[in-house]
């Protein structure tokens, strides 16, 4: 009677990570229950999802093959531009979500294009080799711009309801938004990544996607916020919101909940936090070992992100949170 906030599964966005092949379900080594999947399979747990009561999920993309200007990113014939047409064929209903980074399909690991640092002056120029020392080259911010903009017309053309950009470039979110209303996608809307942190807790997501290997010992703290920083956080997302930002992010969740109250309250804008890789598979983990309930650990992380005021997250566990709470 006197619970002061409530825990449904339309507050869930589901993570699903796509790949190429045909009945393709390979579980990710450190993200127990957590798979890459085929087209195929991936329409099953989106039709699981939805039939569960979440309401959205976000897609991101294993290509076939990498490079130095993320082909498979932004190609119409892409990964998740396959999956999201299967995914509205068969689940029309679903909101999808397209992830907007450039990392999965570059095959330094980077979330933009990269260059020597001692000044390349074109994309067209040599880049770093991949696991190259960091200081050996630089992230190109406005040519990564272009490519951003042209995956997120990618993705919109083949039906994402909503564009996440997660690179953390300056003035990525308003280079989307003119792309987008420019292809006549003005409909479309962005959900902006504003607080990413540069963060020990995303090491399973880059197993999941392949990126570990490839960006070796560098990091990406150029680009990055500081995780010392919480006011930086206001001031990035409001430049997100200023560029067209419908709806922002904090990245990652519980580490950051402060962070999440605070935008929350500044805005007043729809909030969401994403319990990243390295919680979800913490939590797991601990389980797995008889430290933590596991259930009742997960429920109560999940719990504590409405509380703190976000109006949704992005979680791997959104599916199994969603059947218990249909089992009451």
């Amino acid at each position: 009677m006197v619970r002061e906030t409530r825990l449904t599964p339309e507050a869930f966005v589901y993570p699903i990570f796509v790949c190429p092949g045909q009945g393709v379900r390979k579980e990710v080594r450190s993200m127990p229950g957590v798979f890459n999947l085929s087209v195929d399979e991936a329409v099953k747990e989106a039709r699981e999802t939805y039939s569960l009561g979440v309401p959205a999920v976000i897609l991101f993309g294993l290509p076939e093959k990498k490079d130095e200007v993320a082909t498979g990113a932004w190609a119409d014939d892409g990964i998740v531009q396959q999956t999201t047409r299967a995914i509205k064929r068969e689940v029309p209903n679903l909101i999808i979500l397209g992830d907007v980074c450039l990392c999965e399909y570059m095959s330094h690991g980077h979330c933009g294009v990269v260059r020597p640092a001692s000044g390349a002056q074109s994309l067209g120029a040599a880049v770093a080799a991949p696991g190259a020392a960091v200081t050996d080259y630089e992230i190109v911010n406005d040519a990564t711009l272009e490519l951003l903009a042209r995956t997120s017309v990618s993705l919109a053309r083949a039906g994402v309801d909503i564009i996440a950009p997660s690179d953390m470039m300056d003035g990525r979110v308003g280079a989307v938004r003119e792309a987008l209303d420019e292809a006549g996608f003005a409909h479309v809307r962005i959900m902006s990544y504003a607080a990413k942190y540069a963060s020990a807790f995303y090491g399973p997501f880059r197993d999941a996607i392949g990126s570990k290997t490839a960006l070796g010992s560098a990091d990406k703290r150029t680009y990055q916020m500081d995780p010392a920083n919480g006011d930086e956080a206001l001031r990035e997302v409001a430049l997100d919101l200023q560029e067209g930002a419908d709806m922002v992010m904090v990245k990652p969740g519980m580490p950051y909940l402060d962070v999440v109250r605070r935008v929350k309250e500044a805005f007043r804008v729809p909030t969401y936090a994403y319990q990243v890789s390295g919680e979800y598979a913490m939590l797991h983990a601990a389980a797995a070992n008889g430290w933590l309930d596991g259930e009742r650990a997960v429920m109560e992380s999940l719990i504590g992100f409405k509380r703190a005021g976000a109006d949704g997250v992005l979680t791997y566990a959104a599916v199994d949170a969603a059947r218990r709470l249909k089992a009451g």
